[in-house]
């Protein structure tokens, strides 16, 4: 049966016709648009929808067989397009040099943990969530914690410290014996600490461009053998942290605000290195800035404390110094240097010291020299005491006195001044001496001539001298001229070494 063609039908093989007939003649394909560029084979236009290239994970990708140079594919897994390259056999990403980051988990507020985190809740046993290390974290909003979390060496951060936040309640932020990376991040644990961590020596911990805020305590970093800490923001915390026995401590830019409540920063155990620098500390009320009164706060390399400004009502509050080892009106030790703004300065080359001898008038010490001209040179004998003494200690015991002895860790040079006044009992020619460890430096000496018995001389005294730790310095004279068995009364000496 031969079905008879419509008018309709032969509209559609016409139109079907000269269809082809362009398609053949242009070689172009427009979907949406009747005119399709010309520079293009396949032209799709859309405002509403857009195109969907085939999607599969890398495994997949990998398997196909034969891939033709330059086929396209979505890869589930890198979240990233890549392209095949015949020339080196191997798929490209598109559009970037690297692949993107596989070992990456984002933390969002609406998430429920014990789904997004259910490897590392098991991990910790369902009573802390252990993260896999080398693994970046991002918070994205504020996320409640109900367990506390083990860094285990991951990366944990957010984009803005402002937005992106983690609480947690009651208990502690972080616990554990590891570290890792903590940044752009707020961090409130209302009913605990922020930290509580134990580690060792192998162990790292960066933390930086954080918010720390209302929490009982911001708690505890324990034993780590570096700890880097830079642009943290400290409020409305009711107590601060300590940090104890960490080999390298590295503390910049850190600001304590005055709503904050007890001692923000306490230092215990033992250091190699000691660095806080920049930042400010507002200490208002009965607060504590910064506490090294510890017994057994050990430096064995060195501590800086340099341009933190130390400001708030509680003055007395801002150091709470060591018990041993500082100076009058000092709070830090020898191990220490400071430049802060609101306390005192303290470094080895602020360093100084004195002593005077002062005996009544007609009165005064004895110093004896050996039978012979020149005479053998021999310390100037005296009961000294000191009124400034900064890094230097004075030797008061019978045999040392007029001794000053240099505390501090740093070799450096000191300029000696100072004069001396002494009674000869016959005419004669001395010499006055600076000695360094008990010997006498030749090239600083000063004389001296009797013109008659009881005269009095008054000398002066400079010098200059390096000194190491536990190197002194002391007065030391000789009897050039005069009476073989005489010896010189010394009623007033002073010295000061800066």
């Amino acid at each position: 049966m031969i079905k008879k063609i419509t008018l309709q039908d032969q509209k559609k093989l016409l139109f079907l016709f000269f269809f082809l007939f362009t398609l053949i003649g242009n070689a172009q394909i427009g979907i949406g648009t009747i005119t399709p560029e010309i520079s293009s084979i396949l032209d799709i236009t859309s405002t509403t929808k857009g195109l969907l290239a085939p999607r599969m994970t890398t495994v997949q990708k990998n398997a196909i067989t034969s891939p033709v140079d330059g086929l396209i594919v979505y890869d589930t897994d890198l979240k990233l397009f890549y392209y095949y390259s015949s020339g080196t056999s191997t798929w490209m990403p598109v559009l970037s040099s690297s692949s993107g980051r596989i070992n990456f988990k984002r933390i969002k507020s609406t998430d429920v943990l014990a789904t997004v985190l259910a490897t590392e809740l098991a991990a910790g046993g369902g009573a802390k969530y252990v993260l896999s290390s080398n693994t970046l974290y991002e918070i994205n909003g504020t996320v409640v914690f109900n367990f506390p979390i083990d860094l285990n060496n991951a990366y944990l951060q957010g984009v803005d410290s402002n937005d992106d936040i983690i609480v947690r309640t009651s208990g502690n932020i972080f616990e554990g014996s590891t570290g890792g990376s903590i940044k752009n991040l707020t961090l409130i644990a209302s009913g605990g600490s922020v930290f509580n961590i134990n580690a060792d020596a192998t162990k790292y911990l960066t933390f930086r461009d954080c918010i720390v805020a209302n929490s009982s305590s911001v708690g505890t970093l324990s034993g780590f053998g570096l700890i880097f800490s830079s642009i943290v923001q400290f409020t409305g915390n009711s107590t601060g942290i300590t940090y104890n026995n960490i080999n390298q401590l590295l503390l910049s830019n850190m600001g304590w605000f005055g709503t904050n409540l007890g001692t923000y920063e306490k230092f215990t155990g033992t250091f190699s290195l000691i660095e806080k620098q920049g930042g400010f500390s507002q200490v208002d009320g009965s607060a504590i800035g910064l506490d090294v009164s510890t017994a057994g706060l050990t430096i064995t390399g060195d501590a800086v404390l340099e341009s933190v400004v130390f400001t708030g009502t509680n003055t007395a509050g801002y150091i709470k110094p060591y018990t041993v080892g500082t100076y009058t009106g000092y709070n830090f030790n020898n191990s220490w240097t400071v430049r802060a703004a609101g306390i005192p300065t303290e470094g080895d080359s602020n360093a100084a010291g004195d002593f005077s001898v002062d005996y009544p008038v007609g009165s005064g010490a004895s110093t004896t020299f050996n039978n012979s001209n020149p005479s053998n040179i021999v310390k100037v004998s005296g009961n000294s005491v000191s009124t400034n003494l900064f890094r230097f200690a004075l030797d008061a015991t019978p045999n040392n006195n007029n001794r000053l002895r240099y505390t501090g860790k740093k070799k450096r040079i000191f300029q000696v001044s100072g004069s001396i006044s002494f009674q000869v009992p016959a005419l004669g020619t001395y010499i006055i001496y600076i000695a360094k460890n008990g010997t006498a430096l030749t090239q600083f000496k000063i004389y001296g001539r009797g013109l008659a018995v009881n005269d009095i001389l008054v000398l002066p005294i400079n010098a200059s001298v390096e000194l190491a730790s536990n190197d002194y310095i002391e007065v030391f004279a000789q009897r050039y001229t005069g009476g073989l068995t005489d010896a010189i009364i010394v009623p007033n000496m002073t010295i000061t070494i800066r």
